[in-house]
């Protein structure tokens, strides 16, 4: 298992817990980590693999899954203990409410990291978004992103004609195309 947390929490007084994300600075991710575990909060990191190269040597690494986040469960009754805590900047919500992530996302998470899968970062895409095939059969290909039955498709449309095609990809091999362009 290669993610750090701690398993104490509120859920042992049978006081509901709720999952939050702290933000920090960069590279800080594990520090932060191991300074709140030390305080007694629940956190989790995930972290995966990844195979560096320097000039003088390869070096295998474990590094964030989620670049300048850490996951904690509770304890915001102890929100200046967390907010002091080097690293930290804040913690993530809206309208000035820390924002609740969900148990299930947690939980997903945690069995992509704990399983034997490779799982790298891999930027954020909404169906719509504008999309261009990085690699495969249709490499270059510009599309939008839509779902169907659980499965992606780029959609390639004919301005002139009015009509739209629709392929199956994986979205692994997409990058979004900025709006500028």
């Amino acid at each position: 298992m290669r993610l750090t947390e701690n398993d104490r929490g509120s859920e042992d007084l049978g006081l509901p817990c709720f999952w939050y994300a702290l933000y920090t600075r960069h590279q800080h991710e594990k520090t932060v980590t191991r300074v709140l575990s030390n305080k007694g909060h629940e956190v989790f990191l995930p972290l995966y693999s990844v195979a560096h190269r320097w000039r003088d040597r390869n070096k295998q690494l474990w590094m964030p899954l989620f670049p300048c986040y850490v996951f904690l469960r509770g304890g915001l009754d102890r929100r200046l203990q967390i907010l002091t805590t080097p690293g930290v900047f804040t913690i993530v919500g809206w309208a000035g409410r820390p924002a609740v992530i969900s148990q299930v996302e947690i939980d997903a998470i945690r069995q992509v990291v704990e399983s034997s899968l490779r799982v790298e970062p891999h930027p954020f895409q909404n169906c719509g978004d504008r999309v261009r095939v990085k690699s495969g059969p249709l490499q270059g290909l510009e599309g939008i992103l839509v779902r169907k039955k659980n499965q992606f498709r780029l959609v390639i449309s004919m301005r002139m004609l009015g009509r739209s095609a629709a392929v199956e990809v994986d979205v692994c091999c997409l990058e979004r195309v900025s709006s500028s362009q």
